[in-house]
């Protein structure tokens, strides 16, 4: 796997010397290793100058879906072809084979990344250890135009959302009998997690689909992980010499080399120098599943950290939301805020619980703060249109419902109770 990639040390120096943000962090740090980095704030980061350069070439997308604090992420045109050109290997290594007639049901527009960035990805994928045909179809397209098109070219591999994907499928099968030559036999997901009714619903349609996570990236973070043919649910490998991943513990922040201990993924990127990520947390939790010295390390997802939670294919990041709260709640004091996350009838929910003084439920105050969340997430009353999601709820509560983690007596951010497969 040939890619454009830099040494650790290229990347803090490059970092240090040209981004206000890592200059301004790194200003008293002496480094040799990367532990010896902080780790970095990821709601500092947003709000900072990161990138290298004024007038860069390149790819900008959008990532988080959020009007109020809006955050773009930068790629060299080398950069972005490096990204593109790791990812398609690590699907090389992955369920398909030679052949495979891949329909991208990805989304587009907007400055979203998703579709684009499978579409490069599949491209990338070597001719000489697989032949891929790509059927850039995109999400938005009306479910009767997908399943004619599976139909007509004889598609066999849908790649995209799984909440999207499921509600096409069910949508199949109502009407499964002006489609009889739909013969899926993959399906390559991305974008959100896979949970375990979703899964048995998509084998209830398709008994006998094979179903593999498409691959682990982020439009802010990167390249993360590759999904190979030994991994099971959830589980991805490292892109050896494009990134570091590190797993750290949530309170501490010491780094994680054990098996089978659960802690927060930081990624630092060795393919990116117009807006460096080093030590970035990935918004996710994880746990190594072989030892150090393993090449392309195995890791298993676990859930996600309290940076950002994960909604359908939105990502609501907590100090944005916190702050749209506050602002929308001005005349209450001590205000105290979580994210809690449910997956039901095959769709994730979102519940904003709050609790301050003289705070009690109202119609008023839910009505405000369901505003405030349309306002600030560009994304979310699109997706709820589209019925891949459940209608945001508001939770007013007294302060001591407010859920503490019993090991520390922090207040949780976010609470997933969310089980993966």
């Amino acid at each position: 796997m040939e890619t454009l990639k830099w040494t650790l040390k290229e990347i803090v120096e490059n970092a240090k010397a040209h981004s206000p943000f890592y200059r301004e962090l790194y200003k008293n740090v002496t480094f040799s290793k990367l532990s010896d980095l902080p780790v970095t704030d990821q709601s500092a980061f947003w709000k900072s100058i990161v990138v290298t350069k004024e007038n860069p070439d390149g790819i900008v997308f959008k990532s988080g879906g959020s009007t109020g604090a809006p955050k773009f992420s930068y790629f060299t045109s080398l950069e972005w072809q490096s990204f593109t050109k790791a990812f398609g290997w690590g699907m090389a290594q992955g369920i398909l084979d030679h052949g495979d007639r891949v329909a991208n049901l990805f989304y587009v527009g907007d400055l979203y990344a998703s579709f684009l960035f499978i579409k490069d990805s599949l491209q990338w994928i070597p001719v000489e250890e697989k032949r891929i045909t790509h059927f850039p179809i995109a999400g938005a397209t009306d479910p009767k135009q997908i399943l004619k098109t599976l139909e007509e070219f004889n598609i066999n591999v849908i790649a995209g959302v799984p909440s999207a994907i499921l509600t096409l499928l069910e949508y199949y099968q109502k009407e499964k009998i002006h489609y009889p030559n739909v013969k899926l036999e993959k399906l390559l997901f991305g974008g959100e997690a896979l949970y375990p009714d979703q899964y048995q619903a998509f084998k209830d349609i398709f008994p006998q689909i094979q179903i593999s996570s498409i691959g682990y990236a982020s439009v802010d973070a990167g390249l993360l992980g590759y999904s190979d043919r030994t991994c099971g649910d959830g589980e991805h490998r490292v892109f050896e010499g494009a990134n570091i991943i590190e797993i750290v513990d949530p309170d501490t922040n010491e780094v994680i080399t054990e098996m089978n201990k659960v802690g927060k993924v930081l990624i630092t990127n060795l393919t990116r120098k117009l807006m460096p990520i080093i030590r970035y947390p990935a918004g996710d939790l994880a746990m190594w599943l072989e030892t150090p010295e393993t090449p392309y390390r195995k890791f298993k997802l676990q859930g996600r950290s309290d940076e950002a939670a994960r909604l359908g294919t939105l990502s609501v990041y907590f100090e944005d939301t916190r702050t749209m709260a506050m602002n929308t709640l001005k005349e209450i004091t001590g205000l105290q805020f979580q994210m809690i996350l449910n997956h039901f009838d095959h769709k994730d929910e979102l519940t904003l619980r709050v609790a301050g003084h003289a705070l009690r439920p109202s119609k008023e105050v839910h009505e405000r703060l369901v505003e405030a969340f349309k306002k600030e997430k560009s994304g979310y009353e699109d997706i709820l249109k589209k019925n891949l999601i459940h209608p945001l709820k508001i939770e007013i509560v007294e302060m001591d419902k407010m859920e503490g983690n019993t090991r520390t007596g922090k207040l949780k951010r976010v609470i997933d109770n969310r089980k993966l497969k």
